[in-house]
């Protein structure tokens, strides 16, 4: 059986910030059955795409046990985390405006999963790596603080 580094971004803006990102990572350990390989500093930016309450951002690090393909592994994982973001009071709740943008609001805890191993996924419920982390340095920032090597060989784009 395969490990696979398992890259995510948590993020927060509702409530008590950092103990939100800390309940998530403890509710992933349990998910997951394991304790995280390296876990970023957290960052304080501005909203991103919207005007809201600052947000509180780290980046944590999984190697999990890949079971199935990639694809169904990485998409269990991602029904993994909307539970345990729907469990700390997230509504998922995706809104789109009349150009089909879509339009961001405050959230007591956000998690993506950024990458999975050196795998592209691109399913209707999913996209690897994320198509958005070059644009973001709330994830940027945390991430170059806990990558490793192998990432950071195979996506340059994380340190330009």
């Amino acid at each position: 059986m395969e490990r696979v580094d398992v890259y995510f971004s948590l993020g927060s803006n509702m409530g008590d910030r950092e103990a939100q990102i800390e309940d998530a990572v403890s509710m992933m350990c349990d998910a997951f059955n394991c304790l995280p390989k390296a876990v970023s500093t957290f960052v304080e930016t501005p909203s991103w795409g919207f005007e809201g309450r600052p947000f509180v951002n780290n980046c944590v690090l999984f190697r999990l046990l890949r079971t199935g393909t990639p694809e169904e592994h990485a998409i269990s994982i991602l029904r993994r985390i909307k539970s345990i973001e729907s469990t700390l009071g997230r509504i998922q709740d995706v809104r789109f405006d009349e150009n089909g943008k879509r339009i961001y609001q405050d959230r007591p805890i956000d998690i993506d999963i950024l990458y999975y191993g050196n795998y592209s996924i691109n399913t209707p419920e999913l996209t690897i790596p994320h198509p958005l982390i070059a644009e973001r340095d709330f994830v940027l920032i945390p991430l170059r603080e806990i990558a490793r090597r192998e990432l950071l060989a195979n996506h340059p784009e994380i340190i330009d």
